[in-house]
């Protein structure tokens, strides 16, 4: 996959011109651009000024102070002259009045030397030589004109303004013409700036008209330069940001194609390394699975390879359903769900043609969903119709995908292209179908894989040894029937493969076959020969079945699971009756002598059609079953089992033994059911008994 994630290689220089339009493989944060944005952000933002509303107050408070101090000296200079007066009246030489200069010096001992200092004379004696009533109208008119003027914002340019402004308001008044002029001298020394700048307040407002600016970002697929431009210093540099210049020696690409392929075989590691197999059978599995996966792998590059061509939507022809399907039908149906998922990731990357940045998330939801379809339809029961239907059912679920993918980015389409995706999609689906029909038998027979359609055929009435059995041992043929509709209810109740239970049912007692008369089933209307056999030689035929069996099955290439299972389903059980029978004759014969060679059970299966085989037999030999003696004759022969040790090598536990007696007892009790008798049923009966 490292050709599709590899970088383009570009020859571009400064004042060129594009050969061909280009776009940026992914998006990516123009830093610079960004912090250009934020610089003229923060130059448009203004300084900050802030009114003092304190200095209107201030000034209005000292504007006050002077009137009430020129007050307090006429009250003075009042009270003095009263006391004049009374000290005429005594005879004694009465004062003159003060001087003019002598009240300013008053009036200025009662202000602060900076107040002095900025007023003149005239406006301190203006105030002086007004009376008590004049002074109060005079402040009034004075603090009024002062507040009106500052409660505005005055700027260092707009102190002049404002005490101009202060000035037209005073001029017109009814006061005499050298207190007028006081009162606006006062008036324009009350008049200062009382807006003044804010760093703090100004800093904050740049800093979240900065935070306001989002990042600018060069997307995915944004167009940088199109064919026939000049490539300018600003062009030039998005192309090296986006890493379109000098990518040659970029590493990242194969960085992170070593580290997805990583972590898709440690995913199958894990899966393996977790899965209840021997060792043998998990390398086998593992085996298997590599050659499905690098066969998809191959199909989907050699159709990647086609895109060259500019054959829109090329990668939807790719069989996608065809890996899962396989190794469901061969291994197990998780790792098919894991498979799907590996194969739409490199799917993804290696479709990328045609599309900016390394994935097509498109190619991948559909092959995703295709072989999910496929995997999800088949079941246990996989009939080579039941792979074409689902290979059918694919087809749909793909072309209700493609036509999704081009309807959710409201796109326009033409009726070619339209018709395009259908015949693509169908094509996936059905293909996917037929190659996994003409691969299972290569699979199946390279590795002795039995899968579930191997079983399916190997159940098929007209298979040549089940015709054997039929013509050659009918009761064991029925016998085998019974035997295997017994085990396959049963291993399905525990979770155990109920259709190789029952195809191997069908061939545990093959090896009956060679000497048929000797086993009590095929004895209809014969002679029982083991009347006349010694024990020990009648022991020896019995057991012979089973070795006879395995050679069968072997000479005809059956499957290990069904050899294992027609060795193991008598385990090394003792043939009771002949070994009874010889004990009367010879004491000291050898118990070992009249067991089955075994192995013993080493699976659930073929422990489970062992307990079927024989209690078929026994319930088979009762003349009247009912439920209980089914019942008690079922626990007894499990009981038997277990304290011989003919399960102790397999992995099946004591409830699952329970549930595989109920399950047993309770399809007996529907196969040995009461009927009704009819009268000539009875009449029949009563002349057999006599």
């Amino acid at each position: 996959m490292y050709s599709n994630v590899k970088p383009e290689k570009l020859d571009l220089s400064l004042f060129s011109v594009a050969e061909k339009t280009i776009r940026s493989p992914g998006t990516v944060e123009d830093k610079k651009s960004t912090e250009n944005k934020r610089k003229e952000a923060i130059n448009q933002v203004k300084p900050v000024y802030a009114l003092k509303n304190e200095y209107t107050q201030n000034r209005v408070d000292l504007i006050t102070s002077i009137f009430q101090a020129a007050i307090e000296v006429n009250d003075e200079i009042k009270e003095e002259m009263k006391k004049q007066e009374e000290l005429s009246t005594e005879g004694k030489p009465a004062k003159e009045e003060p001087s003019a200069a002598d009240k300013v010096t008053r009036l200025k001992a009662k202000l602060t030397a900076n107040v002095s200092k900025d007023l003149s004379n005239q406006v301190f004696s203006a105030l002086v030589q007004a009376s008590n009533d004049e002074l109060s109208i005079a402040k009034d008119l004075t603090v009024t004109a002062i507040n009106n003027v500052m409660t505005k914002r005055i700027s260092t340019d707009e102190v002049e303004n404002a005490k101009k402004r202060v000035e037209e308001e005073l001029k017109y008044s009814t006061l005499n013409d050298n207190l007028r002029l006081a009162v606006i001298d006062l008036g324009r020394y009350a008049v200062i700036q009382n807006e003044f700048y804010d760093p703090s307040a100004t800093k904050e407002l740049r800093q979240q008209a900065a935070e306001s600016i989002e990042p600018v970002k060069i997307l995915q697929g944004q167009i940088i330069v199109e064919q026939g431009k000049l490539i300018n210093q600003e062009i030039y540099r998005q192309l090296k940001l986006v890493g379109l210049l000098n990518n040659d020696k970029s590493f990242k690409p194969f960085i992170g194609l070593v580290v997805l392929i990583t972590i898709i075989l440690s995913a199958i590691y894990y899966y393996f390394y977790q899965m209840k197999y021997l060792p043998e059978k998990r390398q086998t599995f593992l085996l298997l699975f590599g050659i499905i996966f690098i066969l998809s792998i191959f199909i989907m590059k050699i159709i990647s390879m086609l895109q060259i061509f500019n054959f829109a939507g090329i990668g939807y022809i790719f069989p996608a359903a065809m890996g899962g399907m396989l190794i469901k039908i061969l291994i197990d149906e998780k790792l098919a769900i894991l498979m799907s998922i590996i194969m739409a990731v490199s799917g993804s990357i290696l479709f990328n043609e045609g599309v900016t940045g390394t994935l097509n998330f498109s190619e991948g939801i559909y092959i995703l969903f295709s072989a999910l379809a496929a995997i999800l339809f088949l079941n246990t029961q996989n009939h080579r119709t039941k792979i074409l239907q689902a290979g059918t059912f694919a087809a749909i679920v793909n072309v209700l995908t493609i036509f999704a993918l081009m309807f959710l980015p409201n796109g326009q389409f033409s009726g070619i292209e339209y018709g395009y995706s259908l015949i693509t999609a169908l094509v996936s689906g059905i293909g996917s179908a037929v190659l996994t029909i003409g691969l299972l038998p290569f699979f199946e027979a390279s590795f002795g894989i039995l899968s579930t359609m191997r079983l399916i055929e190997l159940s098929n009435p007209n298979h040549p040894l089940l015709r054997k059995i039929l013509m050659e041992a009918p009761g064991t043929y029925h016998h085998s029937v019974m035997v295997a509709n017994l085990a396959e209810s049963a291993c399905e109740a525990i979770g155990a493969n109920g259709l190789l239970a029952r195809v191997g049912s069908y061939y545990h007692d093959i090896g009956k076959t060679k000497r048929p008369n000797f086993f009590i089933e095929n004895q209809m209307h014969h002679d029982n020969p083991h009347d006349r056999l010694p024990p020990d030689k009648s022991a020896n035929i019995i057991i012979a079945h089973v070795t006879d069996g395995s050679a069968i099955l072997k000479k005809y290439h059956m499957p290990k699971e069904i050899i294992d299972i027609a060795e193991q389903h008598h385990g090394t059980t003792l043939l009771k009756f002949f070994y009874h029978k010889a004990l009367q004759n010879d004491a000291d014969i050898r118990e070992e002598e009249f067991r089955y060679p075994g192995p013993k059970a080493q699976t659930k299966e073929s422990a489970v059609v062992g307990i079927a085989d024989s209690v078929e037999a026994a319930v088979r030999s009762l003349s009247q079953p009912t439920p209980e003696i089914i019942e008690s004759l079922v626990k007894k022969i499990v009981a038997d089992r277990l304290q011989d040790g003919q399960l102790n090598e397999c992995d099946i536990t004591i409830k699952e033994i329970e549930t595989v007696s109920h399950t047993l007892c309770e399809t007996l009790k529907g196969i040995f059911h009461s009927r009704i008798e009819y009268p000539e049923m009875t009449k029949t009966k009563k002349v057999k008994q006599a």
